[in-house]
């Protein structure tokens, strides 16, 4: 059986992003995913402070918690443990608990099926795959063997250069071992296990591959039937770009859509004076504040918004959990009862 290692490589600084996805062996978070996570845990934050402080939303304590933005995300992109917890606990129902941690102390480290570790701003997971431990440090070239002999002095080194670590004990997606385990991660990111047990320079990824098309209904060029526009335009098959050349792809075919009219339905105003406040995340991950007026309808909200993303349509959600406020387009702020909310936005 021939197993496969998936390891993502650091992006901005989007390491909390790739370590999960290095945990659970797929490209199952997104950045945007995460962010949205982040803006519901800021958002009970909030709430609990409403209802527990003196004052409410105009107690120094919250108006501070609101200025200072999030406390789970950072303008540079870095998460919070809390982030990575809930997007473990919620998609894969999974604890991630630190290692030192009562009750875990009996549990010996080479049964652990993976572990979290964190050191400032850098997040990196190590997993067991095949009965291997893998270094997945999105900042490696490739995933570093580590063996169980030496397994529990890296942790143990870890902790003692400063790094939290937190675990899971079992119940992680099994390893990639098959031709469809594999459509859940980048293709450029799948490394084959024995090039690596053997050292080789040259060790084969999924997008090196010559195998990977045969079976799969798609033509050995890498294209297919469905294959868009932008991707025929670029005359190249997706294996073979870098990701610069997929992000430009992937925004061009976005801005091929047409955009919303909620700008000429909705038209938007000045900023009043005085009003009431909604907090924004943008779709583009940046955080804004805004008065309305609570007679405006939700529409202005729309506008506002899409005026900030280069006219490209949105999509908002508000409450927790997030719902989509679409439909609540023609009512006012105070009939939707967004005043104070915080809306997340992400491109549709």
């Amino acid at each position: 059986m021939t197993f496969w290692v998936y390891h993502e490589r650091q992006q901005a600084l989007l390491c909390g992003q790739h370590a999960l996805n290095n945990l659970v062996q797929a490209n199952a978070f997104s950045a945007d995913s995460l962010a949205e996570i982040a803006g519901q845990l800021d958002q009970m934050e909030l709430n609990y402070m409403a209802n527990n402080n003196e004052g409410g939303v105009s107690s120094k304590d919250y108006l501070k918690r609101v200025a200072e933005g999030s406390g789970n995300v950072d303008d540079s992109g870095n998460f919070s443990i809390e982030v990575l917890r809930s997007a473990l606990l919620s998609r894969y129902n999974l604890e991630l608990p630190n290692i030192r941690q009562q009750g875990l102390s009996k549990v010996e480290v080479t049964t652990m099926d993976g572990f979290i570790c964190n050191r400032d701003s850098h997040w990196f997971a190590i997993r067991k795959i095949n009965d291997r431990y893998w270094n997945l440090n999105s900042t490696l070239e490739r995933p570093e063997v580590i063996s169980h002999f030496r397994l529990a002095a890296e942790v143990e080194a870890l902790q003692n250069s400063g790094y939290s670590v937190f675990c899971i004990v079992d119940s992680l997606p099994p390893p990639c071992t098959n031709e469809v385990m594999m459509d859940q991660g980048l293709p450029q990111y799948w490394w084959k296990e024995e090039d690596l047990l053997k050292g080789k320079q040259n060790a084969m990824t999924r997008a090196d591959d010559p195998w990977k098309d045969v079976g799969s209904g798609r033509r050995l060029d890498g294209g297919s039937k469905s294959t868009s526009m932008a991707v025929q335009q670029n005359n190249k098959p997706i294996s073979e770009m870098t990701e610069e050349e997929m992000l430009k792809m992937a925004m061009e075919a976005s801005l091929e859509q047409a955009t919303n009219n909620d700008a000429d339905s909705y038209p938007l105003t000045e900023e009043p004076a005085v009003g009431v406040k909604i907090q924004f995340r943008m779709p583009d991950g940046t955080r804004s504040v805004r008065r309305f007026l609570e007679s405006d309808y939700v529409g202005t909200i729309y506008s506002y918004v899409t005026s900030k993303s280069t006219g490209r349509n949105v999509e908002l959600r508000a409450g927790f959990p997030p719902k989509d406020i679409a439909s609540k387009k023609g009512e006012t702020i105070a009939e939707a009862k967004l005043a104070g909310e915080l809306i997340h936005g992400r491109y549709a």
